[in-house]
């Protein structure tokens, strides 16, 4: 039977942070998203995570044996940038367009910063990285980096996307944070969203089940996963979808963890994992919401996970396997399933 939602979090999974350090952290961003004056003075001493057209800039990290052809994001000072601009001849003034993304333990503000009207290749050669596209970005990229410039890209595109008003239509205006936009003429004020989803992995016991869309490059195979209608909860939702796409009716389902997505826009990713009964396998592909699905044993799935890149999979040949990055709460579901596997094999 499906668990009522009281435990849909298990007393174990619940992080323990040393008070001290964490809560003056969090105190102090709270300052710097409600003080403008704050804001700006921590910007002139902060780092800057550039992006141009929503894509990161990405250097090139030192290669070792364990972690060869990695990328890292590259944490400019404020006034090393200004002085870009300046060799650029352009103002100053772009960099309070940065947004707010976190701080570091050192209580060093980090933003986002879109330079978009720049030049790209100059931007490059003066910075000494690449612009990299963000879904590439998560294959380059250490994982503690990954969350970051996703946040700040999803910061970034929420504010290039809600510059006027819903109820007036005028314009909005954004604090120096960038935590929320203004409406003078409604009084309306906007804060950041994300759009609830639910995406999970479906097991009979012995195998899972991965679907793919005709977007995902190819030989990419994902958990299943979709947007909650309003009002649903995440029980209707996970049932719904799974009936929607693959034609199945689910025995039992558990929550394992959250995450934020910034695709397509900004999600708020709830992941799960879910069983069917083995005789209950049979799968009505849904064409309209999926190209393929169908189920893989622990040996395909385990081979999948080996591959540390996107394989070529070129045109005309069968595709190998592939799952999402490791980033991905996707593939930390597939992780957990093969490690289920392995257990119960014991």
């Amino acid at each position: 039977m499906f668990k009522s939602l009281r435990t849909l979090f298990r007393p174990e999974l619940v992080l323990t942070r040393s008070s001290s350090s964490y809560v003056t952290r969090m105190r102090h961003l709270m300052k710097l998203k409600e003080d403008d004056g704050a804001c700006l003075e921590a910007l002139r001493s902060g780092h800057l995570l550039l992006y141009h057209w929503l894509a990161p800039l990405l250097q090139k990290a030192p290669a070792t044996a364990s972690t060869p052809g990695l990328f890292q994001l590259p944490a400019i000072n404020t006034s090393d940038f200004e002085g870009v601009l300046d060799k650029l001849g352009k103002s100053r003034a772009l960099v309070n367009e940065a947004v707010l993304i976190a701080c570091t333990e050192q209580h060093e503000a980090q933003f986002s910063l879109d330079v978009g009207v720049l030049d790209k290749s100059e931007v490059e050669r003066l910075c000494g990285g690449a612009f990299i596209d963000l879904r590439k970005a998560f294959f380059l990229l250490r994982g503690p980096e990954a969350p970051l410039v996703a946040r700040g890209q999803a910061l970034l595109r929420w504010h290039q996307t809600h510059g006027f008003c819903s109820a007036s239509g005028h314009p909005t205006f954004r604090n120096q944070s960038g935590s929320q936009r203004v409406c003078h003429s409604s009084g309306q004020t906007y804060y950041p969203k994300m759009a609830p989803v639910v995406i999970t992995l479906i097991s009979d016991g012995t195998q899972c089940l991965l679907g793919r869309q005709a977007t995902f490059p190819r030989g990419m195979y994902s958990a299943l996963a979709g947007f909650c209608d309003m009002g649903e909860t995440i029980e209707e939702t996970l049932r719904r979808e799974v009936a929607e796409e693959v034609g199945l009716e689910l025995d039992s389902w558990r929550v394992s963890g959250t995450q934020h997505w910034p695709f397509p826009q900004s999600s708020f990713m709830v992941a799960c994992h879910a069983t069917v009964t083995p005789g209950n396998t049979q799968v009505s592909l849904n064409h309209e919401e999926l190209e393929d699905a169908r189920w893989f044993s622990l040996q395909e799935i385990e081979e999948a996970l080996r591959l540390k890149k996107p394989p070529r999979n070129p045109e005309g040949e069968t595709p190998t396997l592939w799952v999402p990055p490791s980033y991905a709460i996707a593939h930390q579901l597939v992780q957990e399933w093969v490690q289920q596997q392995r257990s119960a094999a014991r």
